[in-house]
């Protein structure tokens, strides 16, 4: 399966019409399983840095094939070998929110990112938009290691 260009405009053009609602300019892009850019777009008063970082959590959201959100259990679990990851790619891996993995019928098709809001904010609009367009929501836990409090595992 592929991500098509429809697909990844449909998200982007529900995800403009959340941010409108909310008063937000935001950074929005797209990319397919492999992590290269379908689409992105700055609107209208998103901050410049905005577009680098939504294609970095889509990017994220792809490649390693969970939510950027995700990520931040082996981020703090190991964060010298994630910050080694993170920088093997075409973009930085990041552990945050606003980084949705698309999925559909089993299969990992792209990501989505959003940036220019708070992370609430960009994780609540891209968790609505891929909803909407009929993706995967549901993900399991992140495998990585797990330390306890005490910092035994």
């Amino acid at each position: 399966m592929t991500l098509l260009f429809s697909d990844a405009r449909t998200l982007v053009n529900d995800a403009r019409e959340r941010a409108l609602e909310l008063g937000k300019a935001l950074s929005i892009a797209v990319v397919d399983y492999g992590g290269f850019t379908v689409l992105v777009e700055r609107m209208d008063g998103a901050r410049p840095m905005t577009p680098a970082i939504a294609l970095s959590k889509a990017y994220s959201a792809a490649v390693m094939q969970r939510p950027t959100e995700m990520l931040e259990n082996w981020r703090q679990s190991d964060p010298v070998f994630f910050t080694q990851v993170g920088r093997m790619g075409q973009h930085p891996i990041v552990a945050t929110k606003g980084g949705y993995t698309l999925k559909r019928d089993g299969a990992i098709l792209g990501g989505i990112g959003i940036s220019g809001g708070s992370p609430d904010e960009d994780q609540q609009i891209c968790e609505a938009v891929v909803a909407a367009a009929g993706f995967a929501v549901d993900f399991p836990a992140w495998a990585g290691a797990r330390r306890e409090a005490n910092g035994h595992g």
